[in-house]
């Protein structure tokens, strides 16, 4: 899966790990014991931020009291939900690591994990996917959706795309400072890593069953997020609009030369059945493509306005920052002006 010429690096002189949480707080206090455990015993200096994404319970009050013990806690307030990929580009954002991982609340990614992808971080690799051998806790249904998108993805769309992988990977400074350059409002956030071209790798391990409270991914969810690879990253659905269309052409002409024969045999009225299925048929394929034409309409109509992927309405241990700063290489915003000095 790499490409490229690999060298070994250091170990990060600072890890970032980037969290979004929405109403989490059943799974924050035991993800805040592991955190803790982890970053105290790691060998290179870590920083957790922690995203908000207008949670309803009380997720942001239990940040807030962990960053005011903890200095190494930053927490981003988002003004409301803005969805689980604009959460997850908030923190990367703010991120401020040589290495960048991106994971969940919920300790179904094992945080002892993240050593093994530092250490093929060290080998020269700037994406460190976590791929998932096993997933606890997840019914057959989901399982066997979830390993039919990424394979017909891979097949038809990205082929850099990695099967069985989630959010949850280590990405370098010169990957996440590519990826902030990226600033599409519709997010699908594993392919746009992996169409940033730096070399990857996977990890492979044993993905755990939620520690507390339920999924935030839904079917609605899933079906949305596929959706959005789908369209993001190829104008295939358009192109299969196309075929489909001509198939329906190729059905047409046949049925045209079915009324012509039966036309002249005298049978003309035989073929009024055969008529109504080729009009449902053609309606039916019109409306579908102009179904997934309005869809990319509709995106390139939500581009054109140029609004920010997300607000910060409050922070803790981190100064919040316009978008636009936020966004802009690390060496633009890292150093303030003086304060004139008071005589």
């Amino acid at each position: 899966m790499s490409s490229g010429y690999l060298q070994t690096r250091p170990g990060p002189a600072l890890l970032s790990l980037v969290v979004p949480c929405y109403n989490e707080e059943q799974s924050l206090p035991l993800f805040a014991a592991e955190v803790t455990r982890f970053i105290d015993a790691s060998p290179y200096p870590c920083e957790v931020v922690l995203v908000n994404d207008g949670s309803t319970d009380r997720t942001l009050e239990f940040l807030a009291e962990w960053s005011a013990r903890d200095q190494r806690i930053k927490v981003l307030s988002l003004s409301r939900n803005f969805g689980h990929q604009l959460a997850a580009t908030a923190g990367v954002d703010y991120a401020a690591g040589d290495a960048v991982v991106l994971m969940d609340a919920d300790l179904q990614d094992p945080l002892d994990v993240i050593h093994d992808m530092v250490a093929q971080y060290r080998n020269g690799y700037d994406v460190v996917c976590g791929q998932r051998t096993v997933r606890a806790g997840e019914n057959f249904f989901k399982r066997a959706t979830a390993w039919f998108f990424y394979r017909m993805m891979q097949f038809f769309f990205l082929k850099s795309l990695p099967h069985d992988v989630g959010d949850f990977r280590l990405m370098s400074r010169r990957c996440v400072d590519s990826l902030r350059s990226m600033r599409e409002l519709h997010r699908f956030l594993r392919g746009m890593v992996a169409w940033v071209g730096y070399p990857q790798i996977c990890v492979r391990y044993e993905r755990q069953a939620r520690v507390a409270g339920s999924t935030k991914y839904p079917l609605s969810r899933m079906i949305r997020l596929a959706w959005t690879a789908a369209v993001s990253f190829s104008p295939l659905p358009l192109r299969m609009s196309f075929f489909a269309g001509g198939l329906m052409a190729l059905l047409a002409i046949e049925e045209a030369v079915r009324a012509l024969v039966a036309h002249f045999s005298g049978r003309t009225v035989a073929g009024w059945t055969s008529l109504m299925i080729v009009l449902c048929m053609s309606n039916a394929a019109l409306l579908i493509t102009v179904g997934i034409l309005g869809e990319y309409v509709a995106k390139i109509f939500e581009e054109s306005k140029g609004r920010p992927l997300y607000i910060v309405a409050d922070a803790w241990n981190v100064a919040p920052r316009s978008e636009a700063e936020a966004s802009a290489p690390p060496a633009q915003y890292e150093r303030e002006p003086a304060a004139p000095e008071r005589r």
